[in-house]
């Protein structure tokens, strides 16, 4: 008995089942335990970890969302507001390349376009071209349109409009439209209420 008790101590510390396992599985009638999970299959504590990680991704697309619409509300509040939007009609007589506006004789924007952009325009499209604040009172606006005109020369022409800025957010379309009768094209700006 001695000696087996040596195997079995040999046996178990170098790796193998317990002694206890031993005498258990050399018992008559004894039953076997249900080898553990495949090694490589992912533990629950990764899957729910996994979980957790998506959750905190939507979590921070969300707030994302809410600062952007914070950082507006605080860069441009409705009551200094002024946007302003750039639309074509037809473009027979123009292909618009550039639109320089200015509000108070400063610069406010300077705007290059690509080919698709100016078909976007030409197809129905309105771009916001600007958004910024202004104090109540009167503003003067000019737009610069560049571009090709009638017979592919080189066309700039401008529009000025002046508007009083109240209280809540102000609206101007540059829009640009055919003039068939002069076969030119033609620049207005205007003011919506």
């Amino acid at each position: 008995m001695v000696v087996g008790g040596m195997l079995l101590a040999c046996a178990w510390t170098a790796g193998a089942e317990s002694p206890a396992a031993t005498a258990a599985a050399a018992a008559p009638g004894a039953t076997i335990a249900a080898p553990a999970a495949p090694a490589d299959a992912p533990p629950a504590e990764f899957k729910t970890l996994d979980q957790e990680v998506q959750g905190l991704k939507k979590d921070v697309i969300d707030l994302n969302k809410d600062l952007f619409v914070l950082e507006e509300e605080l860069l441009f509040p409705a009551n200094t507001q002024v946007a302003v939007y750039v639309s074509m009609d037809v473009g027979t007589f123009f292909a618009l390349d550039s639109v320089t506006v200015k509000i108070d004789n400063k610069e406010v924007k300077n705007y290059l376009y690509t080919a698709r952009e100016a078909d976007a325009l030409l197809k129905g499209g309105v771009q916001q071209i600007y958004l910024g604040n202004l104090k109540v009172g009167k503003h003067e606006m000019v737009a610069f349109f560049t571009g090709k005109g009638p017979m592919e020369r080189d066309y700039r022409r401008g529009a000025t409009i002046n508007f009083d800025k109240g209280v809540g957010a102000k609206y101007l379309e540059l829009k640009i439209t055919d003039k068939v009768a002069k076969h030119q094209p033609e620049f207005t700006i205007k003011n919506w209420e």
